[in-house]
């Protein structure tokens, strides 16, 4: 696949992204690197494997890690049912060698996410999703894995890649990732997106909506997270969730008692709204902000082409 047409099937998914994005990703592709992606929860990260499998016509493959993830967890199990009742049936009729053989063998092997993406006859996408939540051990093991693209299971021996997934891994920055799977992967690090982008992920995702209702939450989602007061930033997905839930209303413009009656899809802690309720006293929320940071006339040289509006 070329970058023309990769760009053209995120295009197709209707997924906003930049050159420096699509570059990353066909360059990652073309040269079976995986991909580490850092940034704040909630700006997109997981968002793009889903776009690379549906781009690839892949199946997506997610392993979610979480502290004291193991490799029986993400490799394999043994489905001990399976073997219990196989010993129950043949425990006359058969050799005993032969029977404990055969119940190591792959019909009794529950494939996890990674031995699962790598046995798969056509390539996945394999997405390790908050790697940083994980443990150090486990990230040594997984970096072993996408080195040598094979496993040792001790029953079985070492079983060897079938095709090479497209491996795509997500990070908080919850705590540091070493500089060897650094070293391994490509990079690429997302913040929450700009004013423009997060209304044209808006209008893509719900065409049908009104567009000065998208402008006033891009707004407002904008003045939230950079409000330093504000513990959770609201994500995208929460930004798109407040917008259908505005619309569903038959909502139009937003005022200050639409905004706390339907607090509940953008901000998730009681913290943040009593945050947001001050913002709203003072009119910080609803006041316009563009890019170049300036909200009184005279601090703007208006080479931005927004408007500023002051607040008392």
């Amino acid at each position: 696949m070329d970058l023309t047409t990769l760009r053209q099937k995120m295009d197709e998914a209707h997924y906003i992204y930049d050159d420096t994005l699509a570059t990353v990703l066909y360059v990652a592709l073309t040269l079976g690197r995986p991909l580490l992606i850092e940034g704040a929860a909630g700006v997109g990260k997981t968002e793009i494997a889903k776009v690379m499998a549906s781009a690839l016509d892949r199946e997506l493959v997610r392993l979610q890690c979480y502290e004291g993830l193991d490799e029986s967890k993400t490799l394999y199990e043994w489905n001990y049912q399976k073997q219990l009742l196989s010993i129950q049936v043949h425990m006359g009729s058969e050799d005993r060698d032969e029977l404990t053989r055969s119940l190591f063998s792959d019909e009794y092997m529950l494939e996890r996410p990674l031995l699962k993406s790598i046995r798969s006859e056509k390539s996945v996408v394999l997405l390790i999703d908050e790697i940083d939540k994980s443990d150090e051990e486990f990230e040594a093991f997984l970096l072993e894995l996408l080195s040598d693209m094979q496993v040792t299971v001790p029953e079985v021996g070492t079983i060897r890649a079938k095709s090479i997934p497209f491996v795509v891994l997500t990070s908080n920055k919850a705590r540091p990732i070493s500089d060897a799977l650094r070293r391994r992967c490509a990079y690429l690090y997302i913040d929450y997106p700009s004013l423009d982008k997060e209304l044209a992920i808006l209008r893509a995702k719900l065409p049908h909506v009104d567009d000065a209702l998208c402008v006033a939450v891009a707004t407002a989602v904008r003045n939230l997270r950079n409000s330093e007061a504000i513990l959770k930033k609201p994500s995208i997905a929460e930004a798109l969730d407040w917008t259908a839930a505005l619309d569903a209303l038959g909502v139009r413009e937003l005022t200050p008692e639409i905004i706390r009656s339907t607090v509940g899809f953008v901000l998730k802690n009681n913290e943040d709204i009593l945050t947001m309720e001050d913002m709203l006293e003072s009119g910080e929320l609803t006041a316009e902000e563009c890019d170049c940071g300036h909200e009184g006339e005279e601090e703007c040289d208006g080479h931005c082409g927004h408007h500023h509006h002051h607040h008392a």
